[in-house]
């Protein structure tokens, strides 16, 4: 699995509204070297640690001067938009999310890992941030109901994602066994296919250069691990994928519209299933 960076744009529908605070901006020489690092590209697109001016972002960014440099609610279409376009049930359920939106968040809470919060369509008080935008601990809960939505998104506590300098790699992968293990003695197991992935892999970086692709990778090699009754028994699959070949393996399996061009062109991991 290669490892792909999620991007956006900051820009809004309303290109007058767009307003890119110069500070956050990266300057890029004409050799395309590095001058400046900033969170927004000459072009406007974001590539480093950015809050969405929706809940939850940290406290400190409400002060004074600071809620400028918040991201304006995004417009482009997310997986989350296809599968709802399809009548396809999904939840994003993410560790400490309740209490980050009291105001209670854990210090190890990613306030910018939470995607879907970043978008007008999953902002504060609207439908779809209810339906869609859950604490981790309702998967458990969800499971349990049965049934679980036909997709679900699990990003776990920072304490629990095995991200070097703040993680302990056993405790992540203790805690992603748990959560395994429970699916495994549901209902849901039989039609289920569980795909776990990483960015750093707990800061353990592959040896091998990435191979040649555009502006935004394919990064570095990263583990992916499918566990499922439907998965090919002992396979290392060497096929080429992206982190992008999991939307693309969605979009396969529920006829959606590719969100862009990576997404579409991405191997959609069948090669590791044994479908009947």
């Amino acid at each position: 699995m290669m490892r792909h960076w999620g991007l956006t744009s900051w820009r809004r529908a309303d290109p007058a509204q767009a307003q890119i605070p110069a500070s956050r901006v990266a300057q890029v020489g004409s050799d395309g070297s590095v001058r400046k690092d900033g969170a927004i590209t000459p072009d406007g697109h974001i590539v480093n640690t950015s809050y969405t001016v929706n809940s939850p972002h940290p406290p400190a960014m409400d002060a004074p001067g600071q809620r400028g440099q918040l991201v304006p609610e995004l417009d482009a279409p997310t997986i989350g938009d296809r599968l709802s376009e399809r009548g396809v049930s999904w939840k994003w359920y993410a560790g400490g999310w309740d209490a980050a939106l009291a105001g209670r968040a854990d210090d190890t809470f990613q306030f910018h890992h939470q995607a879907f919060a970043f978008f007008r369509r999953y902002a504060d008080g609207t439908e779809g941030r209810r339906l869609h935008l859950a604490d981790e601990t309702a998967f458990l809960s969800d499971l349990h109901a049965h049934p679980l939505p036909a997709v679900s998104f699990i990003k776990p506590l920072g304490v629990d994602n095995e991200h070097p300098g703040y993680a302990s790699l056993l405790t992540g992968q203790a805690h992603v066994a748990s959560l395994v293990s429970a699916l495994q003695q549901s209902p849901e197991w039989r039609s289920t296919a569980v795909i776990i992935t990483y960015d750093e892999n707990g800061g353990r970086y592959d040896h091998v250069p990435p191979p040649a692709g555009d502006r935004w990778g394919p990064g570095v090699r990263v583990p992916a691990i499918i566990v499922s009754p439907l998965a090919r028994r002992h396979l290392v699959d060497h096929t080429r994928y992206e982190t992008v070949s999991i939307l693309r393996l969605i979009e396969r399996r529920w006829g959606l519209e590719a969100l862009g061009e990576r997404d579409e062109k991405a191997n959609d991991l069948t090669a590791a299933f044994a479908f009947d």
